[in-house]
């Protein structure tokens, strides 16, 4: 796969890819056609029978190419899901640690704030490039070893603990999904298929017997058309990769509304420093 397709605009992308198709199919056009024809000439009908070759492989490459642009959808749907299951559970799992009682909920207030700051400015942007990142491993680490470390007094803190635990494994569970989906993509093998059947494509067109200005204009449309598609579904592949990628919007949402109360907190009140609004003075 041609990664670097991630680092230009998606414009760009598509400007690129329909460009080289259509200069593929006009260059054909004018140097390998009259060749070409050659295969066929002196058939009954010659049209009739490449059109025939030519609507049975688009029909084909057609399916192949939807398919492709869906599994690319659903592929790009289900990672955006998973960033937002995890930011969710992390939203739950920080309401639940700010119920504890001191000194063991400031620590742990402070931590999920630590580790939402990582995955928006360290890990996105690792994400981004395609590599996994480890860093929210030892933060994980530490907070689960204070977590685990709390000793509930009473019935009520029982049935929190136990709540912020499963929380917590939960969240563990969504963030293994969101790593591994790191370097989820369309089959390399697949995009050989594709490119391939748009090249047999271009090749039937070239068949056709026409005049050089129609052939000119029918085979630029198509080939633009194929172009226009593949790039579009490349650029949806890879959903933490390029312009049309998963952000970390969720996250940003939970740690500005959630973990940062007194930048929306009443006025003459100030945050303590584990994430509670007091009254001016206290």
């Amino acid at each position: 796969m041609f990664f670097w397709i991630y680092d230009i605009p998606t414009w760009s992308l598509v400007a690129i890819v329909t460009s080289v198709f259509v200069g593929f199919a006009w260059l054909g056009t004018l140097l390998v056609r009259p060749l070409l024809r050659l295969t066929v000439r002196g058939e009954h009908d010659e049209n009739q029978v490449v059109s025939t070759a030519l609507s049975s492989h688009g029909l084909f490459y057609g399916i192949l190419l939807g398919l492709l642009a869906v599994t690319a959808y659903q592929n790009y749907a289900a990672v955006t899901d998973t960033s937002a299951r995890e930011a969710a559970s992390l939203a739950a799992l920080y309401r639940d640690v700010s119920a504890y009682p001191e000194p063991p909920r400031c620590a742990l207030q402070a931590q999920l704030r630590e580790y939402t700051r990582f995955v928006i400015e360290e890990a996105w942007p690792l994400q981004r490039r395609g590599i996994v990142p480890v860093g929210g491993t030892t933060r994980f680490s530490v907070f689960h070893k204070e977590l685990t470390a709390f000793e509930p007094v009473t019935p009520g803190q029982e049935i929190l603990h136990a709540e912020a635990l499963h929380q917590f494994n939960q969240m563990v569970e969504i963030r293994r999904l969101r790593l591994n989906s790191v370097s989820t993509g369309i089959p390399n093998v697949l995009w050989y298929v594709v490119v391939l059947g748009a090249v047999v494509n271009i090749m039937l067109m070239w068949l056709l017997d026409m005049r050089l200005i129609a052939h000119l204009f029918l085979g630029g449309c198509l080939a633009f058309f194929v172009g226009a598609v593949i790039s579009l579904v490349a650029a949806m592949d890879y959903p933490y990769r390029g312009e049309v990628s998963v952000g970390p919007d969720a996250f940003q949402l939970v740690y500005e509304s959630l973990m940062q109360p007194s930048e929306g907190g009443l006025p003459g009140s100030h945050d303590d420093g584990c994430g509670r609004v007091l009254p001016e003075g206290t």
